[in-house]
């Protein structure tokens, strides 16, 4: 079976997030106790035991996702014996899960990660004052119905598709005024829901144009090699390998569209069979299943998640 491990990104965070594959497993310890240092930071306290509104800062909950699964993806090698560059046809994160998809594949140091996804989190969160830039999600409308709302909304101000995340689920971002006539128009185009998210910024549209050239500065200065295996880049919904073109698809991720349809269905065209989801949360197994019922997703977060997977191979 062709497999490809996946990355999650913000929203699937959680206080208690990693403390219990602390507690098993030595390799996961020893990938929190590497963020810590790398960031100077007690980040696994914070993850272990909240406070929740210091936790889902984004400059804390960025590294602290990125953290998890480089504690799953830890385990499975050196307790399992699954190498991610070798057991997995793609890698792919959606968001902030692209610098983990990169750290699993070899591209990117742990370290490096978690400084560049705590620079991107602060970035991102001063890009916009607080209150003045919001995210939606749309229910029941595809992608190109769901750009014709934000266009009708906009008048003017940001207001565009931030996440196409599966058929029927696309998520817009913006000024916060053009976002809130999006809710109020959004039934007219044929949506069953339209829903706030509470998030702290407006994430994938031009607002975050100067996190965009922070990370851009940021990128330029750390090593990165070529994966172990092609990443699915989210703005592109295609596979890339070189390090320069990687740098380059990461600073565009910042204010472009997260395209993860469109990348899960690529994979499948490629002969993927089945995901894998390491980290926290199993947002993405949700997001295949709505995608292609004819896919296979399993979430690895727990312990005990990765001992039943191990049996399975």
């Amino acid at each position: 079976m062709i497999r490809t491990f996946v990355f999650p990104g913000q929203g699937s965070q959680a206080v208690g997030m990693g403390k219990e594959l602390a507690g098993a497993f030595a390799a996961a310890r020893h990938a929190f106790e590497e963020v810590d240092d790398a960031l100077n930071h007690h980040l696994s306290r914070l993850m272990f035991e909240g406070p929740e509104e210091d936790l889902t800062l984004t400059e804390n909950t960025q590294p602290a996702l990125l953290a998890v699964s480089m504690a799953v993806t830890r385990v499975l090698a050196e307790d399992g014996g699954i190498h991610v560059g070798a057991a997995s046809r793609f890698v792919a994160g959606h968001s902030l899960g692209e610098y983990s998809a990169l750290v699993a594949a070899g591209a990117l140091t742990l370290p490096d990660a978690a400084r560049l996804v705590r620079t991107r989190g602060r970035a991102m969160q001063d890009a916009v004052p607080v209150g003045e830039g919001a995210m939606a999600a749309l229910l029941g409308l595809d992608l190109d119905d769901a750009r014709a709302v934000a266009e009708e909304a906009a008048e003017g101000e940001v207001c565009t598709a931030a996440n196409d995340n599966a058929p029927g689920q696309v998520v817009v971002s913006g000024a916060r005024t053009a976002i809130e006539r999006v809710l109020e128009i959004a039934a007219d185009h044929g949506a069953k829901r339209a829903i706030m998210l509470p998030v702290s910024a407006p994430f994938h549209c031009a607002l975050m144009a100067p996190a965009a050239d922070v990370m851009a500065g940021a990128l330029a200065e750390v090593e990165m090699a070529a994966p172990e295996v092609p990443l699915i880049a989210n703005v592109r919904a295609a596979e890339v390998t070189e390090p320069d073109e990687i740098r380059e698809l990461l600073v565009e991720q910042v204010t472009g569209t997260v395209r993860w349809r469109e990348s899960v269905l690529y994979m499948k065209e490629k002969g993927v069979e089945a995901f894998v989801e390491l980290g926290t949360g199993k947002v993405l197994c949700g997001l295949v299943r709505r995608i292609d019922r004819g896919l296979s997703c399993v979430s690895l977060g727990a312990p005990r998640d990765i001992e039943d997977f191990l049996k399975t191979l």
